[in-house]
Formats: C-alpha cells, sequence, structure tokens
C-alpha cells in the first residue's frame, strides 16, 4: 500500500518533521510517499495563502494518482483542497484536521483545539460545522504562534503550545485537545504526558485512516460532488 503524504505548503522541513512522525507508526507493507507541494507560500495562515497554495497541491496529488498511489493525506489542518484533491484521487483522501476532530470524538466527550494564529480560528470553527461537530468542539484556541516559529531552533514553541493546553483543559472543560496545526506533530506524545489528557495530532491519525480504508477496499465515491473534473 502506498499513502501520499502532501504538504500543501513549501516548507520542506515541516514534511520531513511530518514523515518522521509517521514512520514508526505504519503497518506492515505501508509506504509512505511525503512530499512538499511546489510553488505555494511557505506557510497557510488564512484563506490567500490557501488559495495559493492549491495550484501545487492539486498537482502532487495528480502526480501521485499516475504513479499508482492508493491514498491521499492532505497535511494542512485547514482542510486545504480537500474536496478537489478527491476529484482527481482515486482512492480515499483525508484531510488532517477532519481526522483529528473525527478522531477526538472516539476518545473523550468534548474537545478543543489549539491552533497557530488567530486568524486560523474562524476557518477551523467552519470546519468544525461543516463536519458536523459542533456538539463536541468547546472551543477553537489561538496559542499566538505563527506556523514557521515551530520550525525554529531554539524557539519556545512547545512551551507557548503546552500553556494553550493548560488552558484549554482548565477553562473548557475538554477532556482532549486536538493540535491544530501539522507543524505541530512531533510534540503529540510529549504534550500528552505534559498535560495528562488525549492530545490528538491529525497527521498520524489522518495516515492511519487513510490505512484502514484502504484496507478495508473502500474508496470515494465518484458520483456527482467528488466526480472526476470534465473535460473542458
Amino acid at each position: 500500500m502506498k499513502i501520499l503524504l502532501i504538504n500543501p505548503n513549501s516548507t520542506e522541513s515541516m514534511t520531513a518533521k511530518m514523515a518522521a512522525s509517521v514512520a514508526a507508526r505504519v503497518g506492515p507493507g505501508v509506504e509512505i510517499i511525503a512530499r512538499t507541494a511546489r510553488g505555494g507560500p511557505a506557510s497557510i495562515e488564512g484563506h490567500y495563502d490557501e488559495v495559493m497554495s492549491l495550484p501545487g497541491l492539486i498537482a502532487g496529488v495528480q502526480q501521485a494518482e499516475a504513479e499508482g498511489i492508493d491514498g491521499v493525506v492532505v497535511a494542512c489542518f485547514d482542510d486545504t483542497g480537500l474536496g478537489a484533491c478527491r476529484e482527481v484521487a482515486s482512492g480515499p483522501v483525508v484531510g488532517i484536521g477532519e481526522a483529528a476532530m473525527k478522531a477526538a470524538t472516539f476518545l473523550a466527550t468534548s474537545f478543543s483545539v489549539v491552533t497557530t494564529l488567530p486568524r486560523s480560528v474562524p476557518i477551523i470553527e467552519e470546519n468544525v460545522r461543516k463536519y458536523g461537530l459542533s456538539a463536541f468542539c468547546r472551543r477553537v484556541r489561538a496559542s499566538d504562534l505563527p506556523v514557521l516559529a515551530l520550525e525554529e531552533d531554539g524557539s519556545n514553541a512547545r512551551q507557548v503550545i503546552r500553556a494553550a493546553i493548560l488552558r484549554a483543559v482548565e477553562e473548557d472543560r475538554c477532556e482532549a485537545v486536538v493540535l491544530g496545526c501539522a507543524g505541530m506533530a512531533d510534540l503529540t506524545q510529549w504534550l500528552t504526558d505534559e498535560c495528562g489528557v488525549p492530545v490528538i495530532d491529525g497527521v498520524v491519525t489522518g495516515v492511519k485512516m487513510v490505512e484502514a480504508l484502504v484496507g478495508a477496499g473502500l474508496a470515494t465515491s465518484k458520483i456527482n460532488a467528488y466526480a472526476p473534473p470534465r473535460t473542458k
């Protein structure tokens, strides 16, 4: 089984971090193809960045599809271009935001999301509503960290995120916390140990969901909404 793990932003170090987080978690016979979208922004922080990332993201999925990939994980918590990717891929396509938040509902009766900048909050809140998870999500919180701060040596990012999670547990009374950025993937176990609640990363969760769907012989419906793009 081959699974494409594609980073819609153009920061190679983030892609490498995600690939390392996933490496020990996949089952026997599963190959992870980790790739970075070309030509997009260095980070995705808002609607403009999302749109600018789409050509490289779609091209990357199309290339992998031609190579016979079995499934795709879109590794941006905003679930950038998820519908379009489902149109061009034949196998399952999972976004890490949807994967993490839905996984949280299996583990707890409530969760909060800790993300990066405040501008990401309304985008994630919209996805919470779209996925029908408003009854489970207590709050979407911003840690005031730019995405690229997660890639800086010597950054205090992990302590900032830890503090935001502890506030979420105390103030929101949530039972689990979802990490609202792919760049946080390497902090999951440490944060779980430090904070005493399940801390859920969508990168590993998304990969395992695709692995399960492909293993179950399931694929994306090609009727109506996710039908292949029409030739024009």
